[in-house]
């Protein structure tokens, strides 16, 4: 009999989303018509930018004519992709080989796939509240999993301790749910602490587009030491509006290196078994998000989301409710009243004010208690769910 990968067993019983999706379906199937307001899941509502577009129609026009057509892609991403990411990152100070830059079907896929780089019998580190999927995909591994939890008085930004060691550690910054981003002084004790203990760093950048303040760090090699230490994740998702066109970036650096091993060099054998490349169209339509129209018009797009951000801050700040993140990241954090229980706060602001968010139990136990709320949703409704929420009284 075959057998199956049996700590699939292991995994909690529904997926944070899905359960999420399956109250929804229930309350409308009891209320049709009645319309919901959507601050959950962080998918985005504005279309891809005009740039892209043009670049995608291009590349669609050019795989009709026999002289400009393309088949397979080069495994570990088109060279002009490729050369646009590494110039965007010498934009912001930081050099990197265009060999270096591997693209990538999205940051979700790239999570869940890098960890074939790990022994099995490697540990991972995960400060909680995080995005769920980081547990999950190691659960599925059978990979030992350490749990750090952080809490509102180190602002969700823990420290790095010698007593906890682990061999892959995630950080995500702007963080999913929190919206904390980390200072250049903590990232640097937690590179420094990576490097001194061997361990890789697997730095989710999905959301750094989002940061504003000048001071913040937008990518992890803009430490000192990270070369040696990190792998950095990033994605068009949230930057560009990819969430239904799939296109990421992943960099890893050749001086990483690990028993010998280059991290590097084995990443390429891995893209080159196991995938066939991203498709000529969705690259044509990346490199647009790097050219200076692609750039000026996605931040007109993110500047909506951040104006979303601020009316959904305006709210809890006439109510009162402590929260944080907002400001450089595209999530609210906020504390649930009444020491509600985050799934008991999810059903009021459904049944009470038609508001769908994440209860922060789904991002782990530390969570219990917080509530997600996401800016990509329409701007119209946002306002509405802003108004709903600044009356009050689903806090009282």
């Amino acid at each position: 009999m075959t057998r199956p990968n049996m700590h699939y067993a292991d995994l909690r019983d529904s997926y944070l989303f899905r359960r999420i999706a399956q109250k929804i379906a229930a309350y409308e199937e009891d209320h049709p018509g009645v319309h919901l307001y959507r601050m959950g899941i962080g998918d985005v509502s504005l279309p891809l930018c005009d740039a892209v577009i043009r670049a995608l129609h291009k590349a669609v026009d050019d795989q009709a004519n026999a002289t400009r057509f393309h088949g397979y892609m080069p495994e570990c991403g088109a060279p002009f992709l490729r050369e646009a990411i590494a110039a965007h990152y010498v934009s912001r100070g930081v050099s990197l080989d265009v060999d270096e830059v591997f693209v990538s079907s999205g940051a979700s896929d790239e999570l869940g796939d890098i960890l074939d780089l790990f022994d099995a019998r490697s540990s991972a580190m995960v400060i909680e509240p995080a995005y769920p999927a980081y547990v999950d995909a190691n659960v599925m591994a059978g990979r030992a999993i350490i749990h750090v939890p952080t809490c509102e008085e180190d602002g969700f930004l823990p420290r790095p301790s010698d007593d906890l060691q682990a061999n892959v550690i995630y950080l995500c910054s702007p963080n999913n749910p929190t919206g904390a981003v980390f200072g250049r002084k903590r990232l640097q004790d937690w590179v420094d602490f990576a490097n001194r203990h061997g361990s890789v760093i697997l730095f989710d950048a999905a959301y750094e587009a989002f940061i504003e303040d000048e001071e913040l760090p937008h990518s992890i090699f803009e430490l000192e030491g990270a070369r040696t230490c990190a792998i950095e994740i990033c994605s068009l998702s949230k930057t560009a509006g990819f969430t239904g066109t799939r296109l990421g970036y992943t960099v890893i650096p050749t001086e990483l290196r690990r028993c010998g091993m280059s991290l590097h060099d084995m990443w390429v054998r891995n893209r080159t078994t196991k995938t066939n490349g991203v498709s000529y169209v969705i690259q044509r339509g990346g490199a647009a998000v790097f050219t200076p129209e692609g750039q000026r018009q996605i931040h007109q797009n993110i500047s909506v989301y951040k104006r979303n951000a601020r009316v959904l801050m305006d709210a809890l700040d006439k109510v009162g409710v402590w929260y944080c993140g907002g400001r450089n990241a595209p999530y609210l954090w906020l504390r649930c009243p009444d020491g509600l229980g985050s799934w008991e706060f999810f059903d009021r602001l459904l049944n009470e004010i038609q508001v769908v968010g994440t209860p922060g139990e789904g991002f782990g136990s530390c969570g219990e208690g917080y509530f997600r709320l996401s800016t990509f949703g329409n701007p119209h409704d946002t306002i509405e769910a802003a108004q709903r929420l600044a009356d009050g009284s689903v806090f009282r």
